[in-house]
């Protein structure tokens, strides 16, 4: 698992309070993991702590899986 994957899992089992054996990249953050929008700013909070990148409000709502998630990162630290 790259390092990518593991801080993105990290933030979401603190965030979720979900267990790592339920994370998989098609996971469907509402439907699977049970995720609000309370969820989400702090997952947003948690991305942009421990990656040091900016995730703008509007970007939470292109976030539907946990793949999404690892995408927007990738991208965002090819800048």
């Amino acid at each position: 698992m790259d390092h990518i994957t593991e801080g993105v899992n990290d933030i979401l089992v603190d965030a979720l309070e979900v267990s790592r054996s339920a994370i998989e990249p098609e996971s469907s953050l509402a439907d699977d993991l049970g995720a609000d929008s309370m969820d989400l700013v702090e997952i947003q909070m948690g991305l942009e702590e421990f990656f040091n990148i900016s995730v703008p409000d509007e970007e939470l709502e292109n976030f539907f899986t946990v793949a999404d998630i690892i995408s927007y990162v990738e991208a965002q630290q090819e800048e």
